[in-house]
């Protein structure tokens, strides 16, 4: 599975509803609306490295009120979160 993080340039009017359309295309796993550089990121997740050239520049960039893509590949996940709630099944806090 690769991993894309998509940095998304949209129109300031039409961000909640790019946002959403961009939420529902398949491979879309989550659209985060934040401050900063880019208006959206979406994390995109795709069995290889085309499916990342398919979404991003035939489904994400044609939607509506999206003006520029900025993707990055992910290598590896650093997470301990994963490992944490594992071991944290069954037991209360």
């Amino acid at each position: 599975m690769v991993t894309a993080i998509v940095l998304i340039s949209a129109s300031a009017e039409a961000i909640p509803q790019t946002a959403q359309a961009i939420a529902d295309l398949d491979g879309v796993q989550e659209v985060f609306s934040c401050a900063g550089d880019v208006d959206l990121i979406a994390i995109v997740k795709a069995t290889d490295h085309e499916g990342i050239a398919d979404i991003v520049p035939n489904h994400i960039s044609r939607v509506p009120g999206v003006e520029r893509t900025v993707t990055h590949i992910a290598f590896r996940s650093y997470s301990t979160r994963d490992t944490d709630d594992a071991f944290s099944i069954g037991m209360s806090s």
